[in-house]
């Protein structure tokens, strides 16, 4: 029996479907390439913005790169990418990326004018450097105290380094200062001696006493390791009692009398408190709270902690802090204070 061919219709109607399947899955491929592209542009966005917050600034190139990369005559990376190299302290990179650019902006030209000054300036002040730091120091300081602040760092460096498994991208900052001017931001406590905002800043006439400046520098060099291992943010008493624990210089201290300071205040800024005897306390419960989480007695604690502690705050970046506390340690913040509390 002869086949009855298709009616002309139904071949259009096949061919209006086939088109219509074609041109949607054409568009479905199109839509799904630019989401892709539009989430890897939110998330280097997000990275570089993280990277930003934590200093960590070449991290913060590789984000701005790509992301130029996408889109190379966006001015505001642009500023951004000479920014970055400023902070790295690769003037003359910064100044040369600034002369590649067709236009100038009131941004730009200080960055070129800064760049210039802190080259003549580092050629002819009061800067030294060795291997992994830069120090400023104020006026016109011993300089075998500059030499001995440099040795020191680089011992506490290496140690650092070894027990964490850790090696920083960035050169530190360190400042031997003399002066309030140069302590810091924002008021100080009398309390406090050396401090850590971003940059280790050491008073110049503590190196007179060695068994003084050693525990404070490997101390104050603790919170930038921390600092530079995570991008989250580590709650006070943790930060402060890990710092300790490394720097051992109140491992015997006994329980100070009075009341027990509150979860709160251990997390709330240290500084914040202007009461010596009161600061005595959060020290004292920050380093218990970490000697109780690393189940160790005085301050013998073993390689395996630290790194088992580099894991924990690392997971802060995608946890909660008691959750990781958890997972890591088997306790949250509350239980290690009600513990340490007792």
């Amino acid at each position: 029996m002869q086949q009855t061919k298709p009616p002309y219709r139904l071949f259009l109607v096949i061919a209006i479907g086939v088109v219509a399947l074609g041109y949607v899955i054409h568009t479905y491929k199109n839509v799904a390439a630019q989401n892709q592209a539009i989430e890897e542009s939110n998330r280097l966005v997000e990275e570089f913005n993280e990277c930003q917050e934590a200093a960590d600034w070449k991290c913060s190139e590789r984000a701005v790169r790509a992301l130029l990369e996408k889109t190379p005559d966006d001015k505001n990376l642009q500023l951004h990418l000479a920014g970055t190299l400023f902070e790295q302290e690769r003037y003359e990179d910064c100044i040369a990326y600034i002369g590649t650019l067709s236009y100038r902006t009131e941004e730009l030209e200080f960055l070129e004018k800064k760049s210039k000054a802190l080259l003549n300036e580092m050629s002819e002040l009061g800067i030294a450097r060795s291997m992994h730091f830069r120090v400023e120091f104020e006026g016109r300081p011993n300089r075998n105290d500059v030499l001995e602040a440099l040795s020191v760092l680089e011992v506490a460096y290496d140690s650092l380094c070894r027990l964490f498994e850790f090696y920083p991208e960035n050169k530190m900052h360190v400042v031997l200062f003399q002066s309030s001017a140069y302590q810091g931001m924002g008021p100080r406590p009398e309390w406090v001696g050396a401090i850590f905002d971003g940059k280790l800043r050491i008073p110049v006439g503590m190196m007179q006493y060695r068994e003084i400046y050693r525990p404070v520098i490997f101390h104050e060099l603790t919170h930038a390791f921390v600092r530079a291992m995570t991008r989250a943010k580590v709650p006070l008493w943790l930060n402060e009692g890990i710092a300790q624990l490394v720097d051992g210089s109140r491992s015997e201290k006994g329980r100070p009398s009075g009341s027990v300071p509150s979860l709160d205040a251990l997390v709330a800024p240290f500084v914040g408190e202007s009461r010596t005897s009161e600061a005595i306390k959060l020290y004292w419960y920050s380093l218990e709270m970490v000697k109780r989480m690393f189940h160790v007695e005085g301050s013998l604690a073993s390689r395996v902690q630290f790194l088992k502690f580099k894991s924990c705050i690392q997971d802060f970046y995608r946890k909660d802090v008691d959750e990781s506390l958890k997972e890591h340690y088997g306790v949250t913040s509350r239980e290690l204070w009600e513990q340490v509390s007792r």
